[in-house]
């Protein structure tokens, strides 16, 4: 009879190889829908998958300075495109994902004070995530700016490290509102929905993915991505207020 430790020995030789995880570096906007997807994906047979939510301008540095990443899903179109730019990606693998839209909340039982851009006005404090350098707070200020509104708009607002910052501090009670996306509104109990952000002065937002140039996980972080393309994923982000982008 072989001793335990051959025994141990024998069986983990004999075992199939362990899957490496996909390393996903994605918007911290993604965060509900991307752990909803991951369930989904394991259930349908897709191998693990492990997630680095952040500001898109974080992650966009991250990955230039030879972060591990096998995938990167940006809120933006500008922080992908400074991935690219320095050869971080593979723009051969470069689709637009999602859409979205701003939203304006506030805590639960003041959704009435910011209906429109001129109950915004009306307010004091204003939570964003900053408009000089996170996808939110840039589609952010362009809204502002072409409602014509931003020099009486810039001095309420508290710029924040991402947009999940700001839909915090309207959780908390801390600011009389926030710009964030629809599906952040729909993600939390804890906030009104003043209203979204539509029309002449929406915003176009796309959110633009692609394998990372330096993955060691290619064919995984390709079957992952080509899942989150299928209508089992869709479903997911549909009802997180997320619409899937017109295929490049």
């Amino acid at each position: 009879m072989f001793p335990a430790a051959w025994l141990a020995l024998l069986l983990a030789l004999a075992a199939p190889p362990r899957q490496q995880p996909v390393l996903v570096s994605a918007a911290i906007s993604l965060t509900d829908a991307l752990q909803e997807i991951e369930s989904a994906y394991a259930r349908a047979g897709g191998g693990p998958v492990t997630f680095n939510f952040a500001g898109s301008n974080v992650l966009a540095r991250q990955i230039v300075n030879g972060a591990p990443a096998d995938l990167f899903i940006s809120a933006d179109e500008l922080q992908i495109n400074y991935a690219d730019r320095r050869k971080a990606i593979d723009a051969s693998t470069l689709i637009d994902l999602l859409a979205n839209q701003l939203a304006v909340i506030t805590p639960v039982g003041k959704g009435s004070t910011a209906r429109d851009v001129e109950g915004l006005l009306r307010l004091k404090r204003i939570a964003v995530a900053d408009p000089a350098a996170v996808p939110a707070g840039v589609y952010a200020r362009q809204f502002f700016e072409r409602a014509g509104v931003w020099p009486a708009m810039e001095p309420r607002l508290l710029p924040l490290a991402n947009v999940r910052a700001a839909l915090v501090a309207v959780e908390s009670g801390s600011v009389d509102a926030a710009v964030v996306y629809e599906s952040d509104a729909v993600a939390s109990r804890k906030v009104d929905l003043g209203f979204v952000v539509s029309g002449a002065t929406a915003p176009r937002i796309v959110y633009p993915a692609a394998i990372v140039a330096r993955s060691r996980n290619r064919e995984a972080a390709a079957a992952f991505l080509a899942f989150l393309r299928g209508p089992q994923a869709a479903a997911i982000f549909q009802r997180f207020r997320f619409r899937m982008a017109p295929v490049r």
